[in-house]
């Protein structure tokens, strides 16, 4: 292999990864300095940085202040739902973290208890995390506005000594009480919760529960500031719920020692960011994302971290992500596909960035589904930045393939998430676990050790983490994706595993028509389907959204779509139904709900997740669906 920053790097990461990761761990403030950086003594289970000490809020916060960036800001709140604009300097940010981190002692939190917090996008939300990581507490965050028996699952599996959240939320247009949904999560959950700390918010008033619900600003002036207790490396930072197949959440489980080193490393080697820089990660702080890239990443770095309490499009409009940019001065953007997706359907020409000043913004990144070229592109010819695509998950906890823009950027390639990040072995597999040739669509797989900052486990639950992510390969983890490397190294992720449809004995990738589907010219987003299929086992079914101003007859156009997709990857696709509809079903992170179209088109039963962004549109899909002859159990 030829040398380079990045195959350097590469290369090491996976030869000597106790040196390349000690090397990493200078980066941050040890109480006590490790006795192992690789424990393989439990394999396939690994730790990481055993023996080690330190506290990840210190790391974030206080030795910021000491090291002279006090009056730096550390943290800009924008919500234009509530019309509010709040800056934190990491002096201020330290003390209402220390002194939240008082109120949470007072109410009878300390080192290893959970604290569950159910909030939405204020700085409230991050000052409750960072008091968690202050006093050894480990946070499981909810996303704000859950279904109540979806908190109260969760609330039976953390076991928290103290719920933290809000009066309510504001989604768009509309106000959403959280208190009643605590309550009633409250009543469900078989673990009685002693203590909830409760933040009014002036759009809706919370009634409290005498004895057990407690005003945030009451607590806060009466409490006093909480010092930073020194944690084993190898502690629980968070719990982070996933869906599982069972119904039952998992508990990813994210540490202390591995996590602050791999965040700080990922801000340098992927996201090309220093200290001072703005860093704008447009997520939620209940997914990764959040966790990862608007909380600790980029105030372990020193960075200015902004949390915006908004939509892509609708507050007040497609343009809204430009004025975040312009008026902060961020340099730095990372949001999923489906944020551009949704800009690109409103405002496909990108007349609303006429007049913004983005000069400060240097690189766009797009993670959390796969994303399509036209996206990639189309982001490219406006913002006039390099648009990376990279690929992740929320039990990596950071990148697993990117453009390391801040090791060795590399020719873009639309589609494709570029090459393996140093400290993951990424390799594609067939069925029976054998390597496949370049090109090939396979299973990907990264082979064990995970590098520090993954999950290490789930939450009291090993052998479910050994069934889900070790069992099918002996000595790697299932990422359950499917996907291909090229002769160049360059990973692309197409589908789920369960999205790579056999259609007459053929693999074929959902992943690759979709990207065929989205290159029309009056395509916004679109998803492709398996649906069963009597005589060829699956037959694809696309469903698309059409961008904002085509007004050509829907039969014209899906024809179009069918033909393109026969021309581009050929007749044993054998897609020959296409349907326009308004919207696709997705999770409120964005992600297409996929699994549960093809339980429509299917006709079988199915769950409605708990994360959805809004129910009502797998009803408009069921009749797109049964228009086209699937769905009636025929």
């Amino acid at each position: 292999m030829a040398t380079s920053p990045y195959r350097d790097a590469y290369r090491r990461s996976l030869t000597d990864p106790s040196g390349f990761w000690a090397d990493a761990a200078r980066e941050i403030h040890w109480d006590r300095r490790w006795d192992q950086v690789l424990d393989d003594s439990q394999a396939p289970l690994y730790r990481w940085f055993t023996g080690g000490r330190l506290n990840t809020c210190y790391n974030a916060l206080d030795r910021h202040v000491a090291a002279g960036r006090g009056e730096q800001v550390a943290l800009i709140y924008d919500s234009p739902v509530s019309g509010t604009v709040r800056r934190f300097s990491y002096r201020e940010l330290t003390d209402a973290v220390a002194r939240f981190a008082g109120v949470l002692v007072a109410q009878g939190a300390g080192r290893g208890d959970r604290v569950i917090i159910y909030m939405p996008m204020v700085p409230e939300a991050v000052i409750a995390m960072l008091a968690c990581a202050r006093i050894g507490a480990v946070h499981s965050v909810v996303f704000g506005g859950f279904a109540p028996a979806e908190l109260a699952k969760r609330i039976d599996d953390a076991l928290p000594v103290v719920v933290v959240s809000a009066s309510c939320g504001i989604e768009g247009q509309r106000v959403i009480a959280y208190k009643p949904l605590l309550d009633q999560a409250l009543e469900l959950a078989a673990h009685k919760v002693r203590r909830c700390v409760i933040l009014a918010r002036p759009e809706a008033a919370a009634e409290l529960s005498a004895g057990r619900d407690v005003d945030w600003q009451a607590a806060v002036a009466a409490a006093s500031p909480a010092d930073c207790v020194s944690v084993q490396a190898t502690d629980p930072l968070y719990i982070l719920y996933t869906s599982g197949t069972t119904g039952k959440p998992k508990g990813v489980v994210r540490d202390h020692g591995g996590h602050a080193v791999a965040l700080v490393y990922s801000m340098r080697a992927v996201y090309d960011a220093r200290p001072g820089d703005v860093f704008w990660a447009a997520s939620d702080v209940g997914w990764v994302v959040g966790h990862s890239y608007i909380v600790y990443a980029p105030l372990l770095t020193g960075c200015t971290t902004v949390l915006y309490e908004g939509k892509p499009v609708g507050t007040p409009d497609a343009g809204a992500f430009w004025r975040v940019v312009a008026e902060h001065r961020v340099n730095a953007l990372f949001t999923a596909p489906t944020a551009f997706r949704a800009i690109k359907k409103e405002d496909p020409e990108g007349r609303l960035l006429a007049g913004r000043d983005l000069s400060c913004l240097r690189t766009l990144f797009l993670a959390g589904e796969r994303c399509d070229p036209d996206t990639v592109l189309w982001a490219e010819a406006r913002l006039k930045v390099p648009v990376v695509d990279h690929w992740w998950q929320t039990e990596t906890g950071w990148p697993v393939a990117a453009n390391c823009r801040g090791l060795e950027p590399m020719p873009i390639k639309p589609g494709s998430a570029s090459v393996a990040v140093p400290g993951f072995d990424v390799q594609v597999l067939d069925d029976a676990g054998g390597a496949v040739g370049a090109g090939t669509i396979g299973n990907i797989v990264i082979q064990l050790p995970l590098p520090p900052g993954t999950l290490p486990t789930l939450w009291h639950n090993d052998a479910g983490y050994r069934d889900a992510y070790l069992s099918r390969y002996p000595g790697y983890y299932l990422t359950g994706d499917a996907g291909f490397i090229d002769a160049d190294g360059y990973l692309s992720i197409m589908s789920r595993i369960d999205d790579v449809i056999n259609v007459a004995g053929h693999r074929l990738s959902t992943g690759a028509m979709e990207e065929v589907l989205a290159g029309h010219p009056d395509v916004a987003e679109c998803a492709v389907i398996g649906a069963a299929d009597a005589l060829k086992g699956q037959l694809p079914v696309g469903l698309v959204v059409l961008k904002a101003g085509v007004s050509r007859p829907h039969e014209l156009i899906t024809a179009e779509l069918v033909d393109r997709v026969r021309r581009e990857i050929g007749a044993v696709a054998a897609l020959k139904h296409v349907t326009v509809v308004a919207r696709l079903p997705k999770t409120r992170s964005g992600k297409v709900l996929r699994a549960t179209m093809r339980a429509i088109a299917d006709a079988r039963d199915y769950n409605v997740p708990a994360t959805i962004d809004d129910p009502r549109i797998l009803d408009e899909v069921t009749v797109a669906l049964k228009a086209l002859g699937y769905g009636t159990g025929s």
